[in-house]
């Protein structure tokens, strides 16, 4: 999933700096993740703070001040080095919206950060499982409930109609759907996908589905 940061992220652990640096390797450090970054880093408060305030170059810099130590966070939950590229980069979305709600008197800036990337981590964990059991348990139900015949028929003509329904709507809803429920996307995917802003995907999703119910002889 491709999510909206203030400068284009430079890929972990392919890309160096987010001013566009060489390419260079970074190790994962060892040792517990409450130990990661306890010290104190002025240089990283004082840069938060311009973040705070908008500032983009200081939002480069804290990126190469802070990516590695976020990857190796991630990396270390997830144990899969696309995923973990794919949440380093939703943690600095993450870290440029909640910055000015960083409070050095409660803490350092890495420890923050890294925070943050434990719990995005380990909620992307749940969130692989949840989907996970959701397709065994589809696929077991599929296995202890054949259809029969009629069932297939009915399911058939049931397809049938909602195709034909899905027809009479307005381009922007069909297609909003369309990424929805076939290709599987979250509301989000699509708004990135279409280039709209989230409230216009939602509306058309829920305008398309009213319309359909409509067509299809339920109620709105």
């Amino acid at each position: 999933m491709t999510l909206t940061a203030p400068i284009a992220l430079p890929v972990p652990g392919r890309f160096g700096a987010g001013s566009g640096h060489a390419s260079r390797g970074w190790s994962v450090a060892v040792g517990s993740i409450c130990e990661i970054g306890g010290r104190v880093d002025p240089e990283l408060t004082n840069l938060i703070a311009s973040v705070a305030d908008g500032d983009q170059a200081a939002f480069a810099s804290l990126y190469d001040g802070l990516a590695p130590t976020i990857y190796g966070v991630v990396l270390r939950v997830l144990r899969d080095g696309a995923q973990a590229e794919e949440v380093t980069q939703e943690v600095f979305v993450e870290i440029w919206k909640q910055a000015t709600r960083f409070d050095a008197e409660r803490g350092s800036v890495r420890p923050w950060a890294v925070t943050i990337a434990h719990r995005r981590a380990v909620d992307r964990v749940r969130s692989e499982q949840s989907h996970r059991e959701r397709q065994v348990n589809v696929g077991a139900a599929a296995v202890e409930h054949p259809s029969s015949p009629e069932e297939d028929a009915v399911e058939a003509e049931d397809r049938q109609r909602a195709r034909a329904a899905m027809a009479t709507l307005p381009a922007a809803q069909r297609e909003a759907l369309e990424l929805a429920f076939y290709d599987g996307l979250t509301h989000v995917q699509i708004s990135e996908q279409l280039g709209v802003a989230l409230g216009t995907v939602k509306t058309r999703i829920r305008d398309g589905l009213i319309r359909l119910r409509t067509s299809m002889g339920g109620s709105s």
